[in-house]
């Protein structure tokens, strides 16, 4: 289980990075077609490559599991291409609220398709968690003057599409390796990316006349490579519930990646708002103890 839980959140940590580097992609002229692009196509390629230097078994789309990794891919396809629009027209830290949705969306989809009601302890660490993203993300200081109804939106879609992966990831696949069932829900992020933003940038001198091809390397490593592939190893041991819960470490990660990379100020309310999502992380992790009548002799 512990070994689940650690999975998960290096994922969400992986995950948690991604706004800051898209932000500073935005800052060098770069368009949302070409990073959501470059990323799932870096991490495409990556993934292809590790699994077939493995050896392992290649399982094709005449396999049940790939293609249903394939389609779940279009998914993490629309996770980015909604959540980095959003922080276009809201800013970051309301957009990484909108996101964080995906925890109770996360509980109650599995509450309605699969009847596995949350436990007390889950609702509370969720109401925890959703009061200190208010915190962490800023709207108490910043306030919602600078919200509009496309960064809503967008924000909402993205958590819902995130909602989608967390709550089948951890059912589909099951034959296959975690880096071919990575491979598989890549590929098919990166069908999606292309078919809504094809890549220009190939044939017009950008990919390499600028320093676009360099930033496919970190959006690639912590957007597709390792988040898909520690889900895939994590999930399974931890159950969607308290995978969705322990994901929500993303926004602590992104709080501080945006105080280091792209220098933004950080209040008290803020690192009050970590501590207390970082304490509701705890709380859902938290085993009941035996009563003393039942405690083994």
């Amino acid at each position: 289980m512990w070994k689940g839980i650690l999975l998960v959140l290096l994922g969400a940590c992986s995950f948690g990075i991604l706004s800051s580097i898209v932000k500073l992609g935005y800052q060098h002229g770069f368009t949302l077609g070409e990073l959501c692009s470059l990323q799932a196509g870096y991490g495409m390629v990556a993934l292809w490559v590790i699994h077939l230097i493995s050896g392992a078994a290649t399982y094709g789309l005449t396999s049940k599991d790939a293609r249903t990794c394939f389609i779940l891919g279009s998914s993490t396809g629309l996770v980015s291409i909604t959540y980095y629009q959003s922080v276009q027209y809201i800013p970051a830290s309301i957009g990484i609220i909108l996101l964080m949705q995906f925890t109770w969306m996360s509980m109650l989809a599995e509450w309605v398709i699969f009847r596995k009601k949350p436990t007390a302890t889950q609702w509370v660490a969720v109401a925890f968690i959703l009061a200190g993203t208010c915190l962490a993300g800023g709207l108490i200081s910043n306030g919602a003057g600078e919200v509009n109804l496309k960064g809503i939106g967008f924000g909402l879609l993205a958590a819902f599409f995130y909602t989608i992966f967390i709550v089948v990831s951890g059912r589909v696949g099951q034959s296959l390796t975690p880096v071919l069932k990575s491979a598989w829900i890549v590929t098919g992020a990166f069908v999606i990316i292309t078919v809504l933003f094809p890549p220009g940038y190939l044939i017009n001198g950008r990919f390499t006349e600028t320093s676009l091809w360099l930033w496919g390397v970190p959006l690639a490593l912590f957007g597709t490579v390792l988040p898909p592939f520690l889900f895939s190893k994590g999930m399974p041991q931890t159950g969607v519930a308290l995978g969705a819960i322990l994901s929500a470490a993303e926004l602590p990660v992104a709080t501080i990646a945006a105080m280091v990379l792209l220098h933004e100020k950080i209040t008290l309310l803020q690192f009050a708002g970590v501590l207390v999502i970082l304490g509701a992380i705890v709380l859902a992790n938290l085993k009941k103890r035996p009563a003393a009548g039942n405690q083994p002799v």
